[in-house]
């Protein structure tokens, strides 16, 4: 039986225990349309999908729009243009890193007082992290669906291969490095020390590492290293990379390309994304969040598992979660709370859990055995372990711009070895003008 096949049987058998249980837990009223916009993988689209139909049958009268887009920046797009033509989506699905555009503009219509209302769920079920990275101006703007974080991925059997200790609890940058230089090997299994190879001589067949050049994977060893990238983390108006520990963590980081080795090219990062290159064996550690699961799931060749992120003095992530935001233009908006509001159920979170993709933000979900079982990672509680540590980039108007700008900066340093002095002007050169128009909660 294909993995999709399978996929697709647990969700139907799943989706009558939940349609039972729904049929007692939700609210009595009348449903009426909802239009709801998100975006995922095959497996997730599939799940809200069955989340829909679930919501129907236990909604009389109800009846969802699902509005597929094919990634984030496709659903942002779409959600501005359908903004600005006046026919918006009541519900959207969106990370909180990209919500102030939107919040600012007075596009999302706020949840606390229906949260407070209702008879089916309230505050105290979720996380607190996930839910402040949605406030605005005091509101309550959006219900967030997943607590993620940032981990470490890591191929098991090169570990076991190359008799590598596998990463733990505790381990530190320094550990880090020391582990993907051990892991990083031609093909012959021989460890590629240096920077380069020599011309003519063997090629590096398996990196160590793979993380992307980008401000929310520096953020997490800023904060570890004690110190911080920006001079307000709540009403940012500059960054601060010209600080000592800030300094040390963003020289680390770019390191790891021209002093090390241990990341792949920038060409051959264009030929092969990191996250291929771990699914085909050819990387030993990949940083991402909890959303590679559902692909990583479907790896054959050889076992993998999670690992925390490595740490300077303490142990900190950097948050990852999307919520679902009621659009105050909505047509319906008691219609498009009743289904966010299903959505956070036990019931439709356990559905969108199911796809492996998320890590709940309802606690009792993620502590249950839909996000703790017994399909990969077998760490899985390495996500919920980082929840008390997280930490989360601004959600000022325009961070999306900020992070654009920025990453570019970083991508050019990790892999052209820009000296770090111009990378912090540049840094502060081109982001002060988006700075300086942002509008923050």
């Amino acid at each position: 039986m294909t993995s999709a096949r399978r996929f697709a049987g647990t969700l139907s058998a799943a989706m009558v225990a939940f349609l039972l249980a729904a049929a007692c837990a939700s609210p009595e009223a009348p449903g009426g349309t909802v239009k709801v916009l998100v975006s995922g993988a095959p497996e997730e689209l599939e799940a809200f999908r069955t989340l829909a139909a679930a919501y129907e049958s236990a909604t009389p009268g109800s009846h969802v729009q699902l509005i597929e887009a094919s990634d984030a920046d496709d659903l942002i797009t779409r959600l501005s243009t359908s903004l600005a033509g006046g026919a918006p989506p009541d519900v959207f699905l969106i990370n909180y890193r990209f919500y102030g555009q939107f919040a600012a503009r007075d596009a999302i219509e706020p949840v606390d007082q229906r949260l407070r209302d209702s008879t089916v769920i309230e505050e105290s079920d979720f996380y607190p992290a996930p839910m402040a990275a949605f406030r605005w101006a005091g509101n309550q703007m959006c219900m967030p669906q997943n607590a993620s974080s940032l981990v470490v991925y890591y191929n098991r059997t090169l570990f076991q291969k190359y008799g590598v200790a596998e990463p733990a609890s505790g381990w530190t940058w320094n550990d880090m490095v020391a582990t993907a230089t051990a892991l990083t090997r031609d093909a012959n299994g021989t460890v590629m020390r240096g920077t380069e190879p020599e011309a003519g001589g063997p090629t590096v067949d398996v990196y160590g590492l793979g993380i992307e050049p980008q401000i929310i994977r520096v953020a997490p060893f800023v904060w570890s290293n004690g110190g911080t990238f920006l001079d307000d983390p709540q009403k940012p108006s500059r960054f601060t990379f010209d600080e000592p520990r800030a300094r040390e963590a963003l020289k680390n980081f770019l390191d790891l390309r021209l002093a090390y080795g241990v990341v792949p090219t920038d060409e051959e990062i264009e030929a092969e994304d990191a996250e291929s290159r771990f699914a085909n064996g050819r990387l030993a550690m990949l940083l991402q969040s909890r959303r590679v699961t559902p692909t990583f799931r479907t790896i054959k060749d050889f076992d993998w598992d999670v690992a925390p992120l490595p740490m300077y003095s303490r142990p900190v992530s950097v948050l990852h979660s999307d919520a679902y935001c009621i659009t105050r233009s909505a047509g319906d908006r008691d219609s498009a709370w009743r289904f966010v509001e299903f959505a956070m159920t036990p019931q439709g979170q356990r559905i969108i859990a199911a796809t492996g993709r998320t890590v709940p933000s309802h606690v009792d979900v993620s502590r249950s055995d839909v996000f703790l079982d017994s399909k990969a990672p077998s760490h899985a509680s390495v996500f919920l372990d980082a929840i008390p540590a997280l930490q989360r980039v601004p959600t000022v108007s325009t961070w999306p711009e900020i992070e654009d700008v920025t990453n570019g900066i970083l991508e050019n340093a990790l892999y052209r070895g820009d000296r770090l002095d111009d990378v912090i002007r540049e840094l502060d050169a081109q982001t002060g003008p988006l700075f300086a128009r942002a509008a923050a909660p």
